[in-house]
């Protein structure tokens, strides 16, 4: 519970500072007070060795510069107290590490499961506009860059705070003519290198839009190779990819430049402003105005502040990139597209009864509709293959059925209750799906057949590898069952794919099933062993399909032929095949 509520906020936080990223990035600390707390308490402690070292540097000096007015036991008591300090160092930063570095890596793994959990929530609409290659992106590179910026901001800051009050205090007290030197100098060193920022802030935005779009496209090419092989085409892709890594090298070389140049410009600032400080407090050294020591006290201080101002300017070019990322983070998690689940009514027990009344519904963008006054009804049991032209909307009838689109008008009826109403977690957790595409992870053959079934046994599994006809294949296999798929199912061939995905429905003993031209990859003896399977489980719920080859369906209780977004045609195979009618004739075609 305590993890979702993280989540949660995590999610507010990014919607009610859209566009802030500053905010964004400090209230990641909200609730953290306490760890923070600790860990300053140990960053001022390993850090202290750089406060205390200029004071028995310039002690040190001055003894030995003055032998008559300090005496050996100072000596001893300075080198004493630095070799003290640079000691605890060790247990210090073991301990920043404990506190800091494990609340930002927890951070960042929060935001990933954030990110993860609200793409699981998020309309297949979304999905369908936004590529794989991008999703991952945002996931992988853009939550490192966060996690990145919090390290190095939180120690940055503290160290330049911490330093310049320091600093400021001791010079304050010994020599308030130096404080007004530094208090002149730093300023306009800060002005300098702010004026220089703006270019790089422009360069990291370009550059993270040219690594998502590239990162979608390798996602693309990769999964493309075998159809670009096939047709010669590898060429084509090779000096398609060029361009767009030509295009990432460029924008990267100018960002790389730009960054250089910034982190030059910045050198030599600090540099000329080291050397007025040392040029004035050396003047005052020899005014008698300080000690020798004091100019090395002075001087260690001005560098130390210089150098943490300097190190934040340089970082900034690795700040612009968090807070990029942030932004490109933020797409995903103030996206309000979610697939909308009333969940007004749970079904517990699903019957498998379903109508289709009156829908009208096209796509976003469409200009005309899909289903026009589309109507039908299917009682429990019964099987119904939708058939037509391509872009008549026997998909789209699937695509509303599953809940991943919703008519504009019209209603959805599941065993006589309104789909917007219904839990639709629960809802598909009852219903199959084996979809055109055939769906694989690299894990095993078991692992892919019982994926969303739990506490399945081996004799259940090897059940539903018979009812498909892969199971004298799978257990000729060296480890049977237990045998690795490869990536997306690789080691295997299309047909044996597309059967591995009609078991996984199988064993999940659905009320209703869908099967989207389930069976246009196999074989014809493949498809006779599939085409069993399916027959039976006709028996056992209600079953939609959609087919291409028209001699798979002979067997379902109805074929609606579909046209213009409305069912043309109606009736058993029998029937249709008498009335001599469009079916007849696209059945003729196949023949």
């Amino acid at each position: 519970m305590k993890n979702k509520n993280s989540k949660d906020n995590t999610t507010r936080l990014f919607t009610e500072n859209k566009g802030k990223p500053i905010k964004i990035l400090l209230g990641f600390y909200k609730g953290e007070t306490k760890s923070l707390l600790i860990s300053t308490f140990y960053l001022m402690l390993q850090h202290s060795p750089v406060w205390i070292s200029p004071i028995v540097t310039t002690n040190i000096i001055n003894i030995v510069t003055y032998p008559d007015q300090h005496s050996m036991k100072k000596f001893v008591i300075n080198i004493s107290i630095l070799l003290i300090f640079l000691l605890q160092n060790i247990f210090t930063t073991y301990s920043v590490s404990k506190y800091f570095d494990r609340l930002v890596r927890k951070i960042e793994h929060n935001l990933r499961s954030c990110l993860i959990q609200k793409l699981q929530s998020l309309s297949i609409s979304f999905h369908r506009n936004n590529s794989s290659g991008k999703l991952l992106s945002k996931i992988m590179r853009d939550c490192e860059n966060i996690e990145s910026i919090m390290s190095q901001l939180f120690r940055t800051a503290f160290t330049i705070i911490v330093d310049s009050l320091i600093a400021i205090v001791i010079t304050m007290k010994k020599s308030p003519i130096v404080l007004l030197f530094f208090l002149g100098v730093i300023p306009l060193e800060i002005i300098a290198l702010r004026s220089l920022k703006k270019k790089i802030k422009k360069e990291n935005t370009d550059f993270r839009s040219e690594i998502e779009e590239t990162q979608s496209e390798v996602s693309e090419m990769l999964e493309l190779i075998p159809v670009t092989r096939a047709h010669g085409l590898q060429n084509r892709e090779i000096t398609k990819m060029g361009k767009r890594l030509d295009a990432i090298m460029n924008v990267g070389y100018q960002l790389d430049k730009s960054t250089w140049i910034f982190a030059a410009i910045s050198w030599v600032i600090m540099q000329v402003s080291q050397l007025a400080c040392l040029a004035f407090t050396g003047y005052l050294a020899y005014k008698k105005k300080i000690t020798v020591g004091e100019v090395v006290l002075y001087q260690t201080y001005f560098s130390q502040i210089a150098g943490q101002v300097n190190s934040l300017f340089n970082i900034y070019p690795q700040i612009t990139k968090g807070l990029e990322s942030i932004n490109s983070v933020s797409e995903v998690l103030t996206d309000d597209r979610y697939e909308i689940n009333n969940k007004i009514i749970p079904i517990t027990d699903l019957k498998g009864k379903v109508e289709f009344r009156d829908i009208k519904y096209k796509y976003e963008d469409g200009a005309s509709y899909v289903l026009d006054d589309f109507s039908v009804t299917v009682n429990p049991g019964e099987s119904i293959a939708f058939v037509g032209g391509s872009g008549a909307g026997k998909s789209t009838i699937l695509n509303l059925l599953i809940g991943f689109d919703r008519p504009q008008s019209g209603k959805i009826l599941i065993d006589g209750i309104n789909m917007t109403n219904l839990d639709l977690t629960e809802f598909r957790k009852q219903i199959a799906v084996v979809p055109q595409n055939t769906i694989l992870f690299s894990g095993t053959i078991r692992d892919n057949i019982a994926y969303g079934s739990d506490n399945v046994s081996d004799l259940e599994i090897k059940k539903v590898l018979e009812d498909v006809g892969l199971w004298n294949i799978v257990n000729g296999l060296p480890d049977g069952m237990y045998s690795h798929l490869g990536v997306h199912g690789s080691k295997l061939s299309g047909g044996q794919k597309q059967r591995i995905s009609i078991a996984r429905a199988l064993l999940r003993d659905p009320k209703i099933i869908i099967f989207d031209e389930a069976t246009s990859a196999l074989d014809s003896k493949s498809e006779k062993q599939v085409q069993k399977a399916v027959d039976k489980m006709m028996k056992h719920c209600t079953t939609f399909l959609v087919a291409h080859r028209l001699s798979t369906i002979k067997n379902a209780d109805k074929i609606a032929v579909v046209d213009g977004g409305k069912i043309v045609e109606i009736g058993t195979y029998d029937e249709l095949m008498e009335k001599q009618g469009i079916f007849y004739s696209l059945k003729k075609l196949q023949e």
